[in-house]
Formats: C-alpha cells, structure tokens, sequence
C-alpha cells in the first residue's frame, strides 16, 4: 500500500485509490520490461508520487489547461498531475512504443479522460504544427541534461507558457551550463524550486523556464549535434 506515504497530500479517497492501482499496474509490467527500479511502495510513493507533485504551484499553473510530457517513461510526472488535476489535458510522448501501449493501458484502466500518449521522438514532433508552441505548460523528469531537455521541451511551449523540469542535486550546476540555450530558444524568466522529499537528505529541485519569444525554426536540432555543439549566446 501507498496510500499511508500519500496522507500529507490533499487527495481524497477516488485520487489515493487511483495511485494505488497505478502502482499495481508499474509493478507488474515491470517484471516483463524496465520501467523502474524503485518498486518498494514506501520509496515509490516518495520518489515518484511525491516528486511529481512537488511541482505543483497554484499560481505557476494558473491558467495552464494543456501539457505535454516529454519522455513520460512510465508516466512520471503526467500519470501523478493528472490524478491530482483531473481538470488539465495531458499528452504523454516517449520514443518506445512498449512503454507508449503501457501508458494507453493506464488511461484506460484508471480511466483518465482528456489524456493522449503519443509515440514518437520529441525532436521530430517539435518541428510538427499539431505539437509546435501548443502547450501551456511542459514538463519533463530524469530525461536528459537540462540544455538538451531545454532545446527538446521549448519549442512545444506557446509563448506566455512554461517548460518545467525535476532536477537532482547537480541542479545549479545543469543550469548554469543551460542558460544559453534556454535563452536562445526562447526561454527568459527562471524561477528555482528546491525541494527536500520525506525521509531523504538529497535536496532536489524544480526549474521552472518562462517562454517570452517563439522558437527559431532550427530548433530543435538533433541530440548528436546539442551534445556536441553548445549554444553560446553572441555580443
């Protein structure tokens, strides 16, 4: 059971008994693919549940009635903001197809209206008009550094949005190393968010990236080429 792990949290008994069964539902697809290996109920509530909602801010996400998940894995953040926000559109995009059934079978189990999963690679449905500056808010957790999630995650934001990203405790110095980036694709205010988990001395973070100009159309570029060629901004 979770649902003990969960009692600090404003849910009621439909949103607690929903995570519960979406543990059940990661716990026994793990034993045939690799979904986690945080399986224990009292680290996953913390490490997973927990985390994704540590994100959430009232006034950060006033407004915000769609959001993209960018390499949603086993559904982390999304799966954990949607029970919590039931209200908010989701649209949950990774590249390989058995984790994108899994997530469908989700949806479906947990009955998760107003929910898309979406297989594919965020580069190439960045460049796409039905997910190009669409979003209101987009969100990505234990992806990738943050100045390539920066240049994967920007360009699905409208501008006037946010790209929001869970950080572990190297956080400032994958910031420091993604301003650039985060600049040049259209990214202006930042806003930190450390965040200490239950029973853990790790701090972590939330990094919250207003959007305040479009994204230039060259972005994203590919991940070989963000790896070894870094944005730099010019005089």
């Amino acid at each position: 059971m979770i649902r003990d792990d969960l009692a600090s949290l404003n849910l009621d008994g439909e949103q607690l008994d929903k995570l519960e069964k979406f543990y059940r539902l990661v716990i026994e697809q793990n034993r045939v693919m690799n979904l986690t290996t945080i399986t224990e109920p009292h680290e996953f509530a913390i490490k997973h549940v927990i985390d994704s909602l540590s994100a959430w801010d009232d006034k950060i996400f006033q407004g915000v009635e769609r959001i993209a998940d960018i390499g949603t894995g086993a559904g982390f953040p999304a799966v954990p903001l949607k029970i919590f926000r039931p209200q908010i559109k989701f649209t949950l995009i990774d590249s390989l197809n058995k984790r994108v059934e899994f997530l469908r079978r989700v949806v479906t189990e947990l009955e998760l209206d107003g929910v898309e999963v979406i297989h594919g690679r965020a580069e190439e449905l960045a460049k796409q008009e039905t997910f190009r500056e669409q979003f209101d808010a987009v969100t990505s957790r234990a992806v990738a550094r943050l100045n390539i999630l920066a240049e994967y995650c920007l360009p699905f934001v409208k501008v006037g949005g946010v790209f929001i990203a869970w950080k572990g405790k190297n956080f400032r110095e994958e910031l420091d190393e993604a301003r650039a980036s985060i600049k040049i694709i259209g990214g202006r205010k930042i806003f930190i968010r450390e965040v200490s988990l239950p029973t853990l001395d790790e701090v972590r973070a939330v990094i919250y990236v207003s959007k305040k100009k479009a994204t230039p159309k060259k972005f994203p570029r590919r991940e070989s080429v963000i790896r070894t060629k870094h944005l730099e901004m010019r005089n």
